[in-house]
């Protein structure tokens, strides 16, 4: 009668329909010397169980993770950058006076170039604008055809119904 309800208990375990309570029966019934013969296969599996079921995880976790500080490498990239700025460095007055074309000495002669300079500019910039101006003409032509659509969508609704 016992091996009758241990091997439906199996049949149930095998098909994934039993409770912790039956699975429990299953564990006691393997962990004894002596089984029925046909069932000894499955007897190591459950022998895995019972062992497994008693393991502990004795390791600690880190819940927190330590933080780079990433700051010293920052100081001392920027210090490689300053070193390499003053080995490379350039005298700057003698580039100035070197490359210096075009300066004026004269105050008076500096600002009448700039001012031929900037209305150049402002001449060559207002011919630009001129020619977008023609854009407001093609926002009128879109404007009229938004109104042939309303024109079509009430003369669906007409022809719809």
């Amino acid at each position: 009668m016992v091996l009758n309800s241990i091997e439906k208990l199996l049949e149930k375990y095998e098909n994934g329909e039993t409770t912790l309570k039956e699975e429990q029966q299953l564990k006691n019934y393997f962990s004894q010397e002596t089984v029925a013969p046909h069932l000894e296969m499955y007897k190591p599996m459950f022998a895995y169980f019972s062992v497994n079921q008693q393991e502990q995880f004795t390791k600690t976790l880190p819940l927190k993770t330590k933080k780079v500080n990433h700051y010293k490498w920052i100081a001392v990239a920027a210090v490689a950058v300053f070193m390499l700025g003053y080995y490379f460095k350039t005298p700057v007055v003698s580039a100035y006076e070197e490359y210096a074309y075009g300066t004026y000495n004269n105050p008076e002669e500096a600002l009448n170039e700039v001012t031929k300079s900037l209305a150049m500019i402002s001449g060559h910039l207002n011919t630009g604008v001129a020619t977008v101006n023609y854009l407001g003409e093609v926002n009128k032509g879109t404007k009229t055809i938004g109104y042939l659509n309303e024109i079509e969508n009430a003369t669906s609704i007409i022809f719809k119904k």
